[in-house]
C-alpha cells in the first residue's frame, strides 16, 4: 500500500511537471492570457468560467465520498468510532502539508497544478471499494485527500487572484452555489437508483470519481494559462498583520472537523440511517444552499465580514449544544436532522473569512498565504478526529459540547475584525491606534 501511495503521487507530480514544461515550450495550442485580457475570450474560456467548471466537479467525486462513507466503512469494514476518528485523522494529513503548494508551484503553474490535483482526487474516489480493508482504505483515502487539499489549496488562491474584491463575496456565494447543484445531481441519482438498479458501492464510486477525472482533464487541454497581474511569491509568507485570519482559520478548522467526522457518523449510527436516508438528508441540505449560498454572499458583500461571522458563530454555538442535547436529553431524530441542515447553512458564511483576507493581504501574498492558512487549518484536524473517537466511545454528547466551546472562541475572535478591514487596518485594535494618532 505504501508504495502504491508513493507510485501515485510521484505520476501525478511527473504528469505536472511534464504539462508546465510543455506549456512554457508550447508544445500544446495551451497559451498564456493575461487576466485584463481574458474578457476577450468566449464567455466559456475565460478564468471564472473555469472556477466555475471546477466548482462543479469537484464535489461529484469528493461528496459522492463522503455520502457513501459511513455506510460503507460500517457495513463492509465494521468501523467504530475510534476507527473513523482515526480515518479522518488520515484524511487531513495532506491538508497541514499543504505548505508543500508553495515549493510545488515554483515548478508548476498554480492552474495546471489545482487541475491535476482534481484529477488524482478523481482516480482515488473511483478505486476507493476496491480497497475494504482498513489499510486500503486509509491508503486510498490519503491519495485522495492529497488531490483533495492540494486542489482546494490552489483553488482557493486562484479564486481570489481572478475575483475582483468588489465582487467577490457574491461570487463566492454562486460558487458555493454552483457545487451544491452538482452534489444535489450526484445524490438525486443515488436515491433514485441505488435500490432500483442494485448499485454496489464499487459503481458509483467508479462513475462519480471517473467523472471528476474525466472534467478535470478537459479542462486542463481546453482553457489557456491565465496570468494574473501580480506575481505571486514563491516562499512561505508568515506576517505578524494577518495574525487574525490565521487564528481564524485555525478555530474554523478544528470545530467544522468534529462536524464533519461525526455529525453523519451519529446519523448513521444513532438513528439507523441507510444510504438512500443519509442522501436524501444531504440532498435538503444541498437544495437550500443552492438558494442561499449567493444570498448569503449577498449579506456579507452589504453588512460586512464582522457581522456575518458572528452571525455565524452565534448560530453553530446553539446548534452544537443541541447536538449534544440529542444524547443527553434523548431528543429525536427530526431534531438532529433540523440540526444538519442549519448547521450546513451557517457554514456557507464561512466566505466572510476568505473575503477578509483578501481585503487585507497584499496581492502577491495570496498564493503562498492561503497555503500556510490551509496548513493552519488542518493542524488540529489531524489529531482531533483521532482524540475525539475515543471520547466518543465514551461520551458522544461531550464531542459537541467541546465544538460549541471552540465556535465561542471563534466569536470573540470575530469580534475583532473591523467594519472595514483593509492593509493596515486589519483589526479593530490598529483602528484605535490610526485613531489616536489622528
Amino acid at each position: 500500500m505504501g508504495a502504491l501511495l508513493a507510485l501515485t503521487v510521484s505520476f501525478c507530480l511527473a504528469i505536472s511537471l511534464s504539462l508546465s514544461r510543455n506549456f512554457r515550450r508550447n508544445r500544446f495550442v495551451m497559451k498564456l492570457v493575461r487576466l485584463q485580457d481574458a474578457q476577450t475570450l468566449p464567455l466559456w474560456r475565460r478564468p471564472q468560467s473555469l472556477l466555475f467548471v471546477m466548482a462543479m466537479a469537484m464535489p461529484v467525486a469528493f461528496a459522492t465520498w463522503s455520502a457513501l462513507l459511513n455506510n460503507f466503512v460500517i457495513e463492509v469494514a465494521g468501523f467504530d468510532g475510534a476507527d473513523i476518528g482515526w480515518l479522518h485523522s488520515v484524511r487531513e494529513i495532506p491538508g497541514f502539508f499543504a505548505i508543500g503548494v508553495i515549493a510545488l508551484i515554483m515548478f508548476i503553474r498554480e492552474q495546471v497544478l489545482g487541475l491535476v490535483a482534481l484529477i488524482m482526487l478523481g482516480a482515488a474516489t473511483a478505486v476507493t471499494a476496491e480497497f475494504p480493508q482498513m489499510a486500503g482504505i486509509l491508503t486510498v483515502t490519503m491519495l485522495s485527500s492529497i488531490g483533495f487539499h492540494y486542489y482546494e489549496t490552489v483553488n482557493q488562491s486562484l479564486q481570489l487572484q481572478w475575483i475582483d474584491k468588489k465582487k467577490a463575496p457574491q461570487t463566492l456565494g454562486w460558487l458555493l452555489s454552483a457545487g451544491s447543484a452538482a452534489t444535489l445531481m450526484v445524490y438525486l441519482l443515488i436515491v433514485i437508483s441505488w435500490e432500483r438498479f442494485g448499485l454496489t458501492y464499487s459503481i458509483v464510486y467508479w462513475l462519480s470519481g471517473g467523472f471528476t477525472a474525466v472534467v478535470a482533464t478537459i479542462c486542463l487541454l481546453a482553457y489557456p494559462q491565465f496570468e494574473a497581474p501580480h506575481p505571486q511569491i514563491k516562499k512561505m509568507v508568515l506576517r505578524k498583520r494577518y495574525w487574525l485570519y490565521y487564528a481564524l482559520q485555525f478555530m474554523s478548522g478544528a470545530r467544522r472537523q468534529i462536524f464533519v467526522v461525526f455529525a453523519g457518523f451519529m446519523m448513521v449510527e444513532q438513528f439507523g440511517f441507510a444510504v438512500d436516508d443519509i442522501t436524501k438528508l444531504f440532498m435538503v441540505t444541498l437544495l437550500i444552499n443552492m438558494f442561499a449560498a449567493p444570498l448569503l454572499g449577498r449579506i456579507v458583500q452589504i453588512f460586512g465580514e464582522r457581522r456575518a461571522l458572528v452571525v455565524e458563530y452565534v448560530g453553530l454555538c446553539m446548534v452544537f449544544f443541541a447536538y449534544g442535547g440529542i444524547y443527553y436529553f434523548g431528543w429525536g431524530v427530526a431534531l438532529a436532522t433540523m440540526l444538519y441542515i442549519i448547521n450546513h447553512l451557517f457554514f456557507s458564511l464561512a466566505l466572510a473569512i476568505k473575503t477578509y483576507f483578501q481585503k487585507i493581504a497584499d496581492p502577491q501574498d495570496i498564493a503562498p498565504t492561503a497555503a500556510v492558512a490551509f496548513t493552519i487549518n488542518h493542524i488540529a484536524a489531524v489529531f482531533l478526529p483521532a482524540l475525539l473517537g475515543y471520547v466518543w466511545l465514551q461520551s458522544p454528547g461531550m464531542v459537541f459540547l467541546l465544538a460549541a466551546g471552540m465556535a465561542i472562541i471563534s466569536l470573540l475572535l470575530s469580534l475583532l475584525i473591523p467594519r472595514h478591514p483593509a492593509p493596515g487596518h486589519e483589526t479593530v485594535f490598529q483602528g484605535r491606534l490610526l485613531a489616536a494618532a489622528e
